[in-house]
């Protein structure tokens, strides 16, 4: 009867992929290519998934609500329409370059007008020329085209020169897990293992770059390595150790299987699930809390990417690698009503993640999940109540598919206020002055969201407004630890001298110790693009003898960066600074330059040989702060193409050439760090973590700029009752 039940579902395995073949045969690389139709709905079901292949990978997908077909740009920056996704499709496929060819659509993404063209744009003035940056691999080529889509014409075509390949599509990931299926050994291994194929599910696990091999220099690869879904959706806690298969991840050829964990068990499913339906019902703690608005939000969403708030505006639009960008960000200024800017643009240019186990199946790990993966495109649809307040805004996502065929991701993005009780500033009087002063104001903040689920881990990316003018940028980690098998149950069975490379959490599970680092980029244009950066080291001075009863106190030595080496911070708590971009040619009514400054909260460096090959290609990580002049080819960190990528086109690099940036239009690249040593709270879903940075108005306004905040009054507030079963 098994043996049965494995013929059969063989057969409708390789059926399956037969047929995707047959269907998409001009596309080896992305074989699944007709994600959604041209009205972006999603009629495929294996289509939008992230790093793994569950059985229904559109789970937890919604049903578009709105509909895009309408929709028409209004501003230089607004991403392309569905309309546009589908004319450089036709544009493409009728190219000579893709025809008889067979290619591959790795990103598909709006070609930003020049930053003055941008900057000189008022509404009501005509919208320049539409333009798609497409990145294409056509006959195993990286190609990086300019798609005019006026004149429906393909005005750039340039040859990638450097190592590495472009961000993985979604088909890429996706065929990638079902390939091992066709390889009879890996079949045997799965089912020595104890493991039916039906119970099944694969990560595909990019492979980094360590120059091990000619096959690494001259073949896209990855590597593929497994979990049982038995007993639990948590399939995570559920790996088969030990186990991994190299693959060509163009040709899907198995190039290698290694099987060293054959004596490890497979951890047990028990009390791994984490969702509410499997859990032992317990009663509420909390009684319900949500903000009420009957008179609505205070914010406004203009043309569908154009935000204002309080004395904020700003654009905002997905995008597939970056998640989120937020560009053009002004906030008024209360003495003169006029709108100042302060951030051109700024979004997640990288995340590392190296795992800290150099073992044969575990070194490898070492993700840069926006160039190789596509942070964007891992985003999943916010849960509304849950991960996004009562009145909140959603924004969906279109990108394109392998074919570029475009496809929605809806509620990829929230909108919302937030109020927790915070004070915007207060002052009591002190009894003893005989004055009854009580002065306080709350703190209401905008909150632009976005989730992504990268595989096992979640990333939640707030970008918070604060009417003082800072803006908070913070990371929450939450998800699933990835673990490793082992044959120990209990921490007594371990030699003291055994490296785990983690903790014991459960019976037979590790998780890993390992690293996240998320590199922001940063273009501050405070009062305008000619800004300097100054660094303000806050030094010890001793006095001299009979100056002072004291013997020491702290002063302020202000230097400015003249080059880009002069810029490079690595923080230290012993030496601290604070750290202001500055425009010097606009000052306060007393003579200060205005500015801004970058405030770092809880934050990690990488420990990492500076010559370990991980860290090559992470090298941005080097430093927590970097400036360099704008140059519009410099926006990712870890490279154009990241994937497989030597490290030779990094931040790192581009800032050996010690460019001046003084009074310079200027960027600030700030890495965000985390060191996770997991604990057994980590099991089997982890609490949220969060830490984040601020970009705060330093001598940028005249006095404090909320001084004029009214207070709360009881008359304003809606007052809500307690339901009867309270």
């Amino acid at each position: 009867m098994e043996r049965r039940r494995l013929l059969r579902f063989l057969f409708l395995i390789f059926t399956s992929i037969f047929l995707f073949f047959i269907t998409f045969q001009n596309l080896p690389y992305s074989p699944s290519t007709s994600g959604c139709d041209s009205s972006g709905n999603h009629p495929s079901p294996w289509y939008c998934t992230n790093r793994f292949l569950l059985k229904n990978p559109t789970r937890g997908l919604h049903k578009p609500t709105r509909h895009h077909s309408s929709e028409v740009p209004h501003h230089p920056l607004d991403p392309l329409t569905l309309q546009e996704f589908n004319k450089v499709q036709t544009i493409i496929k009728s190219h000579a370059l893709f025809k008889n060819s067979a290619y591959a659509l790795h990103s598909v993404v709006l070609e930003e007008p020049t930053k003055q063209t941008v900057l000189t744009w008022q509404k009501g003035d005509p919208l320049p020329t539409r333009k798609a940056s497409v990145t294409a691999r056509v006959n195993g080529e990286a190609h990086l085209l300019t798609v005019d889509i006026s004149s429906q014409e393909v005005t750039r075509n340039e040859v990638g020169h450097l190592s590495g390949y472009p961000v993985m599509t979604m088909e890429d990931m996706t065929t990638a897990t079902w390939a091992p299926l066709g390889n009879a050994d890996f079949n045997r291994s799965i089912l020595a293992r104890g493991v039916k194929l039906a119970d099944l599910a694969c990560l595909p696990i990019s492979s980094g770059w360590y120059g091990m091999s000619e096959l690494e220099e001259k073949t896209r690869l990855i590597k593929i390595q497994c979990y049982s879904t038995e007993g639990t959706a948590n399939f995570y806690m559920r790996p088969i150790e030990g186990l991994t298969v190299l693959l060509d991840l163009d040709t899907k050829r198995v190039v290698e299987i290694v099987d060293k964990g054959k004596n490890i068990p497979i951890p047990k499913s028990a009390n791994t699930d984490y969702r509410f339906s499997a859990q032992n019902k317990q009663p509420s703690f909390i009684n319900p809390i949500s903000i009420e608005q009957p008179k609505g939000p205070s914010f406004t969403i203009e043309d569908g990417h154009l935000v204002k708030w309080a004395n904020w505006e700003f654009h905002l639009k997905p995008d597939p690698r970056a998640g989120v960008i937020i560009s053009r960000a002004k906030v008024r200024d209360p003495g003169t009503g006029k709108m100042r800017n302060v951030l051109y643009q700024g979004f997640t240019s990288e995340l590392f993640v190296p795992y800290m186990d150099p073992t044969d199946a575990w070194y490898f790990k070492t993700y840069m999940d926006a160039g190789e993966y596509g942070f964007g495109l891992q985003a999943m649809p916010l849960e509304p109540l849950n991960d996004c307040p009562r009145n909140a805004y959603y924004m969906d996502g279109i990108f394109a598919a392998g074919d570029g065929t475009p496809y929605v991701r809806e509620n990829m993005v929230c909108v919302f206020e937030s109020y927790g009780g915070d004070i915007g500033w207060r002052h009591s009087e002190s009894p003893i002055t005989g004055m009854e002063i009580r002065e306080v104001r709350p703190k209401v903040t905008l909150v632009v969201r976005m989730a992504a689920s990268v595989a096992n881990y979640d990333y939640i990316m707030d970008w918070e407004f604060q009417t003082d003018g800072l803006i908070r940028i913070k990371v929450g980690l939450s998800g699933i630890l990835m673990v490793k098998g082992t044959s120990y149950v209990n921490m007594n069975e371990v030699n003291q001298e055994e490296n785990l490379y983690g903790t014991l959490l459960s019976e037979n599970v590790i998780g890993v110790i390992h690293d996240h680092y998320i590199t922001y980029r940063l273009d501050m244009d405070v009062d305008g693009s000619d800004n300097s950066f100054v660094k303000v080291n806050i030094k010890r001075q001793e006095t001299s003898p009979g100056e002072s009863p004291r013997k020491s106190y702290l002063k302020a030595v202000r230097n400015v960066a003249k080059t880009e080496k002069d810029a490079q911070v690595k923080l230290k708590l012993y030496d601290p600074s604070e750290f202001h971009v500055i425009n010097p040619s606009k000052t306060t009514r007393v003579g200060n330059p205005v500015g801004y400054k970058v405030v770092p909260g809880g934050t990690a460096a990488s420990l990492l040989d500076v010559d370990d090959p991980p860290q090559k290609r992470g090298a941005f990580t080097n430093n927590q702060i970097w400036i360099t002049p704008y140059n519009e080819s410099e926006y990712w960190a870890g490279g154009l193409f990241v994937y497989q990528n030597k490290g030779e086109d990094t931040l790192a690099v581009w800032s050996e050439r010690d460019r001046a940036i003084e009074k310079k239009d200027i960027v600030m690249w700030y890495t965000l760090g985390f060191h996770h040593v997991p604990c057994q709270e980590d099991f089997p879903i982890m609490p949220t973590v969060s830490s984040s940075f601020d970009l705060k108005p330093v001598n940028f306004f005249e006095s404090n700029p909320i001084l004029g905040a009214p207070p709360n009054e009881e008359k304003d507030l809606p007052i809500c009752k307690a339901s009867a079963s309270a």
